[in-house]
């Protein structure tokens, strides 16, 4: 709902125009001078000021002056006699957006503010774009050709057009941000605005004042009052990720804005009607998390219209070397340098487990990129954050191949092999623990149980 503040020292005026405004669906605050219009200006978010030029005190041009200082992109509109024209058009060179001239009708009133609002509203979309800094085409900054990743860029481009909600689940570091933007992109909302939350980042009193919104007053440190992720992202898409850390009592309210499109900003009591399409994604099993009595399940069967899994890095190892040689170019042109890698690198980093997926994968080549000593970047510049690379392996230059491993076995059934047994011995020394079993071996959890279900090493129901 977008927000308005007349100010006039004619009170039935007052109430006149901002009936008028209220009937429109805007939420309108009301002062009868510029000193107290002012406090409402600091303490509010406005999306527009509606000012009578004439007014004891502080007149509109002094008033205006005062709003630019405070926030220059914030249109101001002033009302005055026909005989004050000359004095609004130089409050035009001062900043005002437009002026009327009295008498106007209520459409030409109308038509004023609505242009002044959108303006508004495009001026901080383009503001929140260059701040992102985000590319706003296709697939953008979604690489691979692996079966999985062509399927998902297929439901992508049959969910895009849809105004369903979609679930995007997949480990962390596997790109669910990037698949919520691409299908915003390619949806009809594509001009309006795309915002996210963490639900993981804040406790749940700070994620509920930034979803909802608050009004001043509302609590202790609530000193103006501020519009949530949700008015923001009005005729656009709301992003939630890790959307299985939000509290249940979050959750109910979550649920309402799903069901009946409106909410109450924190401490207030007027609705707010909102049009939004709600993006979610987790690196839980949200249906686990129904079972568990962790999550509700009405609000899981809301989300999972559409259901996204990225599958981790290393179930698509095909999709490395040209994530690797997109890492490489995005890093040159940061860098200012022409970057490449050696085959026996790019050979390493395909054998790697990537835990943390292609987060971690990037943070790799940024991090050969900058302490490389050439341009060409080394088995040995290559640190992921996951894997400790040790050089020596002294334990086994007396061990004797041949007594132990048949000769007719390829590498890779070897290393399966010798993995499996490694890993079903320290399940069982840790009675299938898993925690204390990926302590033993040396991994994560979430390695651990990546290997119990390629090698079927769950445990046994008595």
């Amino acid at each position: 709902m977008h927000t308005i503040l007349i100010v006039d020292d004619e009170p039935n005026y007052l109430i006149v125009l901002a009936e008028l405004l209220k009937d429109e669906g805007y939420e309108v605050f009301s002062a009868e001078s510029g000193l107290t219009a002012l406090p409402i200006v600091y303490s509010t978010d406005l999306d527009l000021v509606l000012s009578d030029m004439k007014m004891p005190g502080m007149d509109g041009i002094e008033l205006l002056a005062k709003i630019k200082e405070y926030n220059r992109e914030l249109p101001v509109i002033l009302i005055t006699a026909y005989a004050e024209v000359e004095k609004a058009v130089e409050a035009m060179s001062l900043g005002a957006f437009t002026y009327l001239a009295k008498p106007f009708s209520n459409q030409q009133l109308l038509a004023s503010v609505t242009k002044a609002i959108e303006h508004y509203g495009l001026i901080r979309e383009i503001r929140r774009l260059r701040a992102e800094a985000v590319p706003r085409s296709g697939f953008g900054g979604m690489v691979g050709k692996s079966p999985s990743m062509r399927m998902v860029y297929q439901l992508i481009e049959k969910v895009a057009p849809t105004p369903s909600s979609v679930l995007i689940t997949g480990e962390s570091g596997t790109g669910k941000e990037l698949v919520a933007r691409a299908i915003h992109n390619l949806s009809p909302r594509c001009e309006a605005p795309f915002i996210s939350v963490n639900c993981a980042a804040l406790s749940e009193h700070l994620l509920e004042s930034e979803l909802f919104g608050h009004e001043k007053g509302a609590f202790t440190d609530a000193v103006v009052m501020r519009k949530g992720r949700f008015e923001l992202a009005d005729t656009g898409t709301l992003f939630l990720d890790e959307i299985g850390e939000m509290s249940s009592q979050l959750q109910a309210k979550l649920l309402r804005v799903l069901q009946e499109k409106s909410f109450e900003r924190v401490g207030g009591s007027t609705t707010q009607n909102v049009d939004i399409r709600i993006l979610a994604a987790t690196n839980k099993d949200l249906k686990d998390e129904v079972d568990k009595g962790n999550f509700r399940e009405d609000l899981y069967y809301r989300l999972n219209v559409i259901h996204i899994h990225l599958t981790p890095l290393r179930e698509r190892v095909d999709d490395i070397p040209a994530l690797v040689t997109h890492f490489l170019e995005k890093n040159s042109r940061n860098l200012d340098k022409e970057l490449d890698i050696s085959p026996e690198a790019l050979r390493l980093l395909v054998s790697l487990p990537w835990e943390g997926n292609v987060r971690e994968l990037e943070n790799t080549i940024e991090r050969a990129a900058i302490l490389c000593s050439s341009n060409r970047i080394e088995p040995e510049d290559v640190q992921p954050d996951s894997t400790e690379l040790s050089p020596s392996h002294d334990w086994s230059k007396g061990l004797e191949l041949s007594q132990f491993i048949p000769e007719h076995l390829s590498l890779s059934e070897v290393l399966n092999g010798i993995e499996e047994k490694l890993v079903r011995t320290a399940l069982e020394d840790n009675f299938y623990v898993q925690a204390r079993a990926a302590e033993q071996l040396g991994i994560t959890k979430s390695l651990l149980q990546y290997k119990m279900k390629k090698y079927s090493l769950q445990r046994r129901k008595r």
